[in-house]
């Protein structure tokens, strides 16, 4: 089998990358009398059915034009030859990229970008088919997309994260929410309870790297104020402090995921609106924030948050684009800034995830999802990944 050329650039490490390479003790098996490649006359479709669900995401690469579908714990056979069954594809390929993922290459005859991609599961028996549609694009808009795929980190980089040596980075998750505060409810769900199911899920998945060490700001359904979860991120030392939210409106309809950081001014009336929400339940809860804005107001914070803002900045469009790359489509406006007292630590690269809204019903839907919730969580770690080798670059470089 050839070797993938990508990226990931495993071929300049000379690692030939075959499916006997796979380790067989993966969950999720490969049906391949159940997947092929059908051409029409305006697409070609890719669906690949598994012995069940996994977190997957597509990516695209160029030179030579590429479209990657990596997957969680999958095993794929020997011989993929029995899937290359069309005109645009001149060649499958699959192997292991890292620990615990695998990867399926399409090599393409002609430049062709993902029209649609989703999974569809057996509720049954818990099969499941990835599904992937390409159209004919133009060589120019093919090679932009592939430049705004998020994972660029080498085989030779992902082995540097896990072996420096280097003191682990302090990764702080804050379930939003808790105790005599449930957040929002729809449907006898509570967003405290969902956003504490992924906290532990995302934990998981930050343990597993080996490269980050985890503290949660509540570990059950209790009540924490806002100052307080603050000071046990500054009390751990943290490098990095995720707040972890899905709110509902009132009015109105938005669905999708944001990325919030910190601001005076917020970047619309609902942002606005919905850090004077968070704050509103500590004050009801007897928790006084002024003594907080006073502290903030601070010159010595002031300096502080000149490093750290750009850091935070810079945290937060990676998870854009690591959610983007794992997900699919975000929130219309992904990237958003409010006053929420949460991010006010001056000197931690703060941000607040908003991962959907419980009052969309398909978004709702999606939190209670456990392979959604796992691709959402593997995008936050690849972000993560991306982001601390930029920050260290920029680091040794001042």
């Amino acid at each position: 089998m050839s070797r993938l050329i990508s990226l990931i650039a495993l071929a300049s490490l000379g690692m030939t990358l075959s499916a006997a390479s796979q380790d067989l003790r993966a969950l999720a098996r490969v049906d391949m009398d159940a997947s092929r490649v059908t051409d029409s006359r305006a697409s070609t479709t890719l669906s690949l059915a598994l012995t069940q669900a996994v977190p997957y995401r597509v990516q695209v690469f160029d030179a030579p034009n590429r479209i990657a579908v990596d997957f969680r714990e999958v095993s794929f056979e020997p011989d993929l030859s029995g899937l290359d069954m069309s005109d645009r594809i001149a060649e499958l390929r699959a192997g292991t990229i890292r620990d615990g993922w695998s990867r399926l290459v399409m090599e393409l005859s002609e430049p062709m970008l993902v029209e649609n991609a989703g999974m569809q599961t057996d509720p049954q028996d818990g099969d499941a088919i990835i599904t992937v549609t390409l159209a004919p694009t133009t060589q120019s808009d093919f090679s932009e997309h592939a430049k705004s795929t998020v994972t660029k980190l080498t085989a030779w980089q992902h082995e540097q994260l896990a072996n420096t040596g280097e003191t682990r980075r302090m990764v702080v998750v804050d379930p939003g929410h808790g105790g005599v505060d449930p957040g929002a409810q729809r449907a006898g769900v509570d967003e405290a309870d969902l956003m504490l199911q992924f906290a532990r899920e995302l934990r998981e998945q930050l343990l597993r790297t080996g490269r980050y060490d985890v503290i949660m700001t509540r570990e059950d359904d209790s009540f924490v104020s806002l100052p307080q979860r603050v000071s046990l991120a500054r009390a751990a030392g943290a490098d990095v402090f995720i707040s972890l939210h899905a709110d509902a409106l009132a009015e109105g309809r938005a669905t999708g995921t944001t990325i919030y950081t910190l601001s005076d001014e917020a970047s619309d009336e609902a942002s606005a609106n919905l850090a004077e929400r968070q704050d509103r339940t500590d004050i009801l809860a007897g928790v006084d924030l002024t003594a907080q804005d006073d502290q903030i107001a601070t010159v010595l914070m002031d300096l502080a948050r000149r490093e750290t803002t750009p850091r935070t900045d810079r945290l937060a469009e990676a998870l854009v684009d690591g959610l983007r790359n794992t997900l699919g489509k975000l929130h219309k406006r992904p990237r958003l800034e409010a006053g929420f007292s949460v991010l006010k630590a001056p000197d931690i690269p703060s941000v607040l995830i908003e991962l959907g809204f419980m009052s969309s019903e398909r978004d709702l839907d999606r939190l209670q999802d456990q392979v959604w919730r796992s691709q959402a969580a593997a995008g936050i770690v690849d972000a993560l990944d991306l982001w601390a080798l930029e920050d260290d670059a920029i680091a040794a470089g001042r």
